[in-house]
């Protein structure tokens, strides 16, 4: 029969659904993060001293 601690054909399905957008938004998250940096060490550069 079917054992009740292991997950299902659709529960195994829904989490291989959310780690691939888990990545993907960390991987999002990271751009940005770098974006950031950039642009404000960009900004600082032409600020007058």
């Amino acid at each position: 029969g079917l054992r009740p601690d292991l997950p299902t054909a659709a529960e195994r399905e829904e989490i291989k659904q959310l780690r691939t957008e888990n990545y993907e938004l960390r991987r999002a998250n990271e751009i940005l993060k770098a974006a950031s940096v950039f642009f404000a060490t960009g900004l600082d550069a032409d600020r007058p001293k």
